[in-house]
């Protein structure tokens, strides 16, 4: 049985009752704090880009905008719906010994699928899992960065599956869906080191575009290639470079579901750093001032130095998105301002001179130590040294969001308010956030999207 018939075979049988009820309550956490991500991305400068362009497009079968209201095409609805989701770093992620990443961002093409084919608020449950269930599994074979390949290749996986599953596809349409969602979708980890662009927060919301893309030719009765995996030029050779297998899902003899297994994050920012970021408020409580520090020692896991302390550019950055990406610049603000928010990354902050010089004081090197506790701990050893030669030191494991040190309703809640605020009055949040956490018990996905209408 190739990969996609396996695939296909699970996600077709793969229904609402068969999820445990802290799987349902985990899908609609995951589910609200994304939207609350969302609303906070609205005013972006991406967002404004992905809006005016799906202004410029109309459709027999339109879809919404969260927000605005704006009516489009499905495609661009999805896409315009995950920059809003991306923008901020804010929304989950998941970590592995393999790939990484944040499968919430498929939530975007849930959404939109859902709307347009009138599901229910269970199936957005279901199909919300299915996602995660499919991004993290095939995350667990291969690490993708090392040869060249963002993480979002998998995630167009994971919103493909999941449209498919709202389209109600079956058999060879679920497959055909699949592989036009895979073979042109293979995208280039550049988008994620050096000087971040403004792409980084829109490229899995272009995965999740072509995944609907891929629902709408497969449901007109296009076909695509196969096997889209094991083939002489299909995934394994051409993108892995070896045989991935998935012999376990979520559901399936007792397997657990790998929802259960994503953080929801603290900090607006990478998730690499948010046990760096949550070691430095620690250690903020012990000194007078940040004036006070002479020196700052990192170690922590290899893929966060990759990632978030590789190039000169992490320690001066020209812009938001390098620097949501920068451990250095993290770190310096939460010494400085006591906390890491979404007003931190502005141009006052990214070039405050204050800033640049504490990060310069700051020294990050890989640990084979912390790598050992990878993927279920993101450890960081963090030592400051006073110029009055003090020296503090810490080691933490897990943030508060990581699964292993989970935010309660109501940090997931205050966080959600605290985004929403910027486009919708209180009394509008109290009626979206009572809804959202009743999800199963809407008929018309297609409400949702309509319940944040500013």
């Amino acid at each position: 049985m190739t990969l996609v018939e396996k695939i296909t075979q699970y996600a077709t049988n793969l229904r609402y009752e068969s999820l445990p009820p802290e799987v349902i309550k985990t899908a609609k956490r995951v589910i609200i704090d994304s939207i609350g991500c969302a609303l906070g991305g609205y005013d972006s400068a991406p967002e404004k880009i992905a809006r005016d362009l799906a202004g410029m497009t109309s459709s027999r079968q339109p879809a919404t905008v969260m927000v605005s209201g704006l009516q489009t095409s499905p495609d661009l609805a999805t896409f315009a719906n995950g920059v809003m989701i991306r923008f901020l770093d804010y929304n989950d992620g998941y970590t592995s010994t393999g790939e990484s990443g944040h499968p919430s961002d498929s939530i975007a093409a849930v959404l939109t699928a859902a709307e347009i084919n009138r599901r229910s608020g269970k199936d957005v449950i279901t199909a919300t899992v299915l996602a995660y269930e499919m991004f993290c599994r095939i995350c667990d074979t291969v690490d993708l960065k090392p040869l060249g390949y963002d993480h979002v290749t998998v995630g167009g996986m994971a919103s493909t599956a999941a449209a498919a599953w709202l389209f109600g596809f079956t058999g060879k349409q679920f497959e055909h869906c699949m592989q036009l969602g895979i073979a042109p979708n293979n995208a280039l980890y550049q988008t994620r080191i050096g000087n971040v662009s403004m792409w980084k927060g829109c490229a899995y919301a272009n995965a999740s575009r072509n995944a609907m893309f891929a629902a709408m030719l497969a449901q007109r009765g296009m076909t695509g290639p196969s096997p889209i995996f094991e083939g002489v030029g299909g995934y394994f050779k051409a993108v892995a470079r070896k045989t991935l297998t998935v012999d376990t899902w979520g559901g399936v003899n007792n397997a657990p579901f790998k929802i259960m297994e994503c953080l929801i994050k603290r900090f607006p920012l990478g998730q690499y750093s948010q046990t760096v970021c949550e070691a430095a408020l620690q250690l903020r409580e012990k000194i007078t001032s940040p004036d006070d520090v002479a020196e700052i020692f990192i170690e922590t896991v290899t893929t966060a130095c990759v990632l978030m302390a590789d190039t000169p550019e992490k320690w001066e950055p020209p812009n938001r998105e390098t620097a949501d990406h920068s451990m250095p610049y993290t770190v310096a603000v939460a010494l400085i301002h006591g906390d890491v928010q979404e007003e931190h990354f502005d141009d006052a902050h990214v070039f405050d001179p204050a800033i640049r010089a504490l990060t310069r004081k700051i020294k990050i090197k890989p640990s084979a130590e912390a790598d050992k506790h990878m993927p279920h701990a993101m450890r960081v050893f963090f030592k400051l040294v006073t110029k009055s030669g003090q020296t503090f030191e810490t080691v933490v494991d897990h943030h508060k969001g990581h699964w292993k040190n989970p935010m309660d309703d109501t940090d997931i809640e205050k966080k959600f308010r605290t985004l929403a605020r910027k486009v919708l009055p209180d009394t509008k949040i109290d009626e979206l956030l009572a809804r959202l956490w009743k999800l199963e018990n809407i008929s018309d996905a297609g409400e949702i999207p309509r319940w944040m209408i500013a």
